[in-house]
């Protein structure tokens, strides 16, 4: 057999086994109108469902079942610099409808719990934004079976302030913070924050929580026209 014919047989293999890992490889897109950003309901008025999740009734383990990402699903404690602890679960990569980004869902853990997590921690790893803890298995399973109280999702695809206002509508508020220069378009009535930076992220909680994120903001930042 010749050298050329040799060649294209490897190609030819590496190209068959490559398609077949592809095959077998977990399929981990969600294609539904239900999973745009901007598809938002209101179940009762002081709720809020975007991406499937019910925040304040979906548990994390449902959504981990629901989008199949169970195995990817990283939980920890975290203490940023400046705010509370709060207790996360991380997706690194969702892809909906053809636009990959990041989810971070901030878990309803009672407040009296989250001393205990932080002591039976299992590993403390310093990050440039805070302290992230390693919980333990007992506590992992704690932290699944309770709700979603807030969702912040990051796409990795850059949108339009006009593809915003359309969606979404003209905001109730634009606020730049004074530190960082973020403007922040706040829809108080959806329980919606948008920043449309070179890393755009949404920020979705029930509206009778929107203080949490509106007041800090009017605080330290200054309202556009």
């Amino acid at each position: 057999m010749s050298m050329d014919k040799k060649i294209i047989l490897s190609v030819a293999a590496f190209v068959a086994a490559l398609l077949a890992v592809m095959l077998i490889l977990p399929d981990h897109s969600v294609n539904t109108p239900e999973t745009l950003p901007w598809k938002i309901s209101h179940p009762t008025p002081d709720t809020i469902r975007v991406f499937g999740i019910t925040l304040g009734k979906s548990t994390l383990d449902e959504v981990a079942h629901t989008y199949r990402y169970e195995t990817e699903l990283e939980i920890s404690l975290f203490k940023p610099q400046d705010a509370k602890w709060d207790v996360e679960g991380f997706f690194e990569e969702v892809n909906f409808n053809g636009i990959k980004g990041k989810i971070i869902m901030t878990i309803a853990v009672p407040p009296d719990e989250m001393q205990g997590m932080y002591q039976r921690g299992l590993r403390i790893n310093g990050t440039p934004g805070g302290k992230r803890i390693t919980l333990t298995a007992d506590d992992l399973a704690r932290v699944r079976s309770l709700p979603i109280a807030s969702l912040t999702y990051m796409p990795t695809t850059r949108l339009d302030e006009t593809v915003i206002e359309k969606r979404f509508g003209k905001p109730a508020r634009r606020v730049r913070e004074i530190k960082t220069g973020l403007v922040h378009w706040l829809y108080p009535q959806d329980g919606v924050d948008v920043v449309l930076d070179d890393h755009p992220f949404f920020q979705y909680l029930p509206p009778r929580d929107f203080e949490l994120v509106s007041a800090p903001l009017l605080a330290h930042g200054v309202i556009l026209k």
